[in-house]
């Protein structure tokens, strides 16, 4: 059907090229760049059918636009970091290629996650008769097409929305990151928002916590109260919601570690000078621990992501639960990554199926709610993330 280009490769990057060579009949050809060509190479001959690579640089506009006119693709996915989600926006318009992301744009200097960086795209990619897919990774990205789901088909009026994360698996080392360490700490620590009657509400970072029970003796965890970008599109693409939260787990030692780290000042992202040069914190931090790809083989347990809605029916208040449970062990057997990485490249693959299909299409900037849901919930069960409702 069609041409894609994959550009990062990262354990995320690995789990999108992995799945896009299980559906030849949509991805045709593949081709998988990264500023590191080698770790192209590495994921490649893992796959059986024949994946190109390429070397780039995703902060350099001009180096992008003639890659991308070299491969001529008709969709990129971008699973680079989220510094770099602009200059491949930019490559994107300049060359006239559809764009996909998982995680929205955030500034170098500034633990700030926000959409208006690339909403701001939004007459530009219209314009240029292109679109951008924004968030097509699990949460955001499926955290969205289950609220959507949830209101198509279960309430007239949504007032009320949590999204859970709960990790349940475990990887046997002192302290480690699921996914890249900078941009997981920098989530991490940022002052906490949720919506509340028609506004943001700033707390402290992980203020809040309680006691969740997963389904299917997952277990019970404690979770935390974060901000996540995706409650930003969901207010605004369902404004009747009253109020909206975010809570992911974790284990006490990853929160005894952080605090340690955070008091020493590893976890700060301005520059500070050691022998004559400048270094952020931050990153030193992220070159010394544990790469998130070397987890895989190591992480057992499940991981448990879903919404939980209230609201109104007919008249009638209910309480519904939408989510997915994903096996580390099962996800490293058949794409060599674990359950994090999976939940957020399958996704990835289904919205450019959506796209290169155009059973989601448009001119503009787009959110994952935006769209029909039925068909990306029914193309979960078919690749690798079924999920299940259950009324509470």
């Amino acid at each position: 059907m069609g041409k894609v280009l994959i550009i990062g490769a990262g354990g995320v990057g690995q789990v999108v090229a992995h799945k896009c060579a299980q559906v030849p009949e949509v991805f045709e050809e593949i081709t998988l760049a990264s500023r590191t060509k080698s770790k192209c190479d590495k994921i490649a001959s893992q796959i059986k059918s024949k994946i190109n690579t390429a070397g780039v640089d995703a902060d350099n506009v001009p180096e992008l636009v003639s890659l991308i006119k070299d491969v001529k693709p008709d969709l990129i996915i971008n699973v680079a970091l989220p510094y770099q989600d602009l200059h491949i926006m930019d490559a994107c318009l300049e060359t006239g290629v559809n764009y996909i992301d998982t995680a929205n744009y955030e500034p170098l200097d500034e633990a700030r996650f926000c959409y208006k960086w690339q909403w701001d795209y939004q007459k530009k990619f219209e314009d240029a008769g292109i679109m951008a897919l924004l968030g097509s990774g699990f949460d955001p990205g499926v955290t969205n097409v289950f609220t959507a789901y949830a209101k198509k088909h279960h309430f007239d009026e949504i007032h009320e929305l949590d999204i859970v994360d709960v990790n349940g698996g475990n990887h046997g080392q002192p302290f480690a990151t699921n996914f890249n360490p900078e941009i997981n700490i920098r989530e991490v620590t940022a002052v906490c928002r949720h919506w509340e009657n028609g506004k943001f509400i700033e707390t402290d970072a992980m203020s809040q916590k309680k006691s969740f029970d997963c389904p299917e003796e997952v277990g019970t965890y404690n979770i935390y109260r974060m901000y996540h970008e995706e409650l930003e599109s969901l207010v605004k693409h369902f404004p009747e919601i009253k109020k909206a939260q975010f809570w992911m787990s974790f284990s006490e030692n990853y929160l005894k570690h952080l605090e340690v780290l955070q008091n020493v000042g590893m976890t700060r992202i301005d520059p500070v000078i050691y022998e004559g040069r400048e270094i952020i914190p931050l990153q030193f931090l992220k070159a010394v621990l544990p790469d998130p790809s070397s987890l895989g083989p190591l992480t057992k347990g499940r991981t448990c992501i879903g919404c939980i809605c209230k609201g109104i029916k007919d008249g009638k208040e209910k309480k519904y639960y939408v989510y997915n449970i994903c096996n580390h062990e099962d996800a490293f057997k058949e794409v060599q990554s674990q359950a994090i990485s999976y939940t957020t490249g399958v996704p990835a693959m289904i919205g450019g199926m959506m796209v290169m299909k155009k059973i989601w299409s448009g001119k503009g900037v787009f959110n994952m709610e935006q769209f029909d849901p039925d068909p990306f919930m029914d193309a979960l069960n078919r690749h690798g993330l079924p999920w299940k409702e259950t009324f509470l």
